[in-house]
């Protein structure tokens, strides 16, 4: 099969390998303008999920944070009912110190239950203005999330409007650009396509329009004008590198 294909390859005339490499450009060409109706809607959608995603994971922390100030606060209570417990009881002892070292063992425990207190006390402040602080946070990202998620929610129903009405145009023209490929030899599709992917408009192929390029509209010598409308040889734009054809050269 392969020797068959090359004989076909080679029994081509240069007037057909154009025509084949002219009919698969404006192929590509239309499918490129399905793309372009899409604009940047693929890629805002994508960057919106991305965005919503790293909100989702920041309230999560956010959420694990509030959580673990409200249970800390809970336990500088729990140490502050501790050491009102072991004061009470201390102070009642002191009444019923027999010396001096007794009295004084007391009285530093007293003093460090006190100190226990204050400590709690101050760190309950602290964690409680923090945790109000979280819970704003927590509500300013909610908000922000469910705007986010509105417009997330919009541009995909305008994408896949756009996808629904240009799918089927779209996969029709695919399979004929799949078919032109056959038709063309590999070595010239490979050119054909390292061409397109350095073009800026993907066109690899362009007619001559007003004597220049129609990629680069560079002005192009008489002699090779007529080259490209004798369909003799395959001509390149020297300047730009496309190949250049016949703007009458049927589709």
């Amino acid at each position: 099969m392969a020797k068959e294909k090359n004989i076909v390859d080679n029994e081509q005339s240069v007037e057909e390998k154009l025509q084949a490499l002219n009919k698969l450009q404006q192929t590509l060409s239309e499918i490129d303008r399905i793309k372009t109706l899409r604009g940047e809607l693929p890629l805002e959608v994508q960057d919106l999920e991305d965005e919503i995603a790293g909100m989702q994971t920041r309230l999560e922390n956010f959420t694990t944070g509030s959580k673990q100030l409200t249970q800390a606060i809970t336990a500088e209570k729990e140490k502050i009912t501790t050491a009102k417990t072991l004061l009470e009881k201390y102070k009642k002892q002191l009444d019923e110190v027999r010396n001096n070292r007794e009295f004084d063992n007391l009285s530093k425990e007293i003093e460090f239950q006190d100190l226990e207190i204050q400590l709690s006390e101050k760190k309950i402040k602290e964690f409680t203005a923090e945790s109000q602080q979280r819970k704003t946070d927590i509500a300013a990202l909610k908000e922000t999330l469910d705007e986010h998620m509105e417009v997330l929610t919009e541009k995909r129903q305008e994408l896949d409007s756009i996808i629904a009405e240009t799918k089927q145009d779209e996969e029709k023209l695919r399979e004929k650009a799949k078919k032109l490929e056959t038709k063309i030899e590999p070595r010239l599709l490979t050119a054909f396509k390292r061409i397109r992917k350095g073009a800026h408009n993907g066109l690899a192929v362009v007619p001559v329009d007003r004597d220049a390029c129609g990629g680069c509209f560079n002005k192009i010598p008489p002699q090779k004008q007529l080259d490209v409308k004798l369909h003799k040889k395959i001509i390149v734009c020297e300047y730009c590198g496309r190949i250049m054809v016949d703007p009458e050269m049927g589709a």
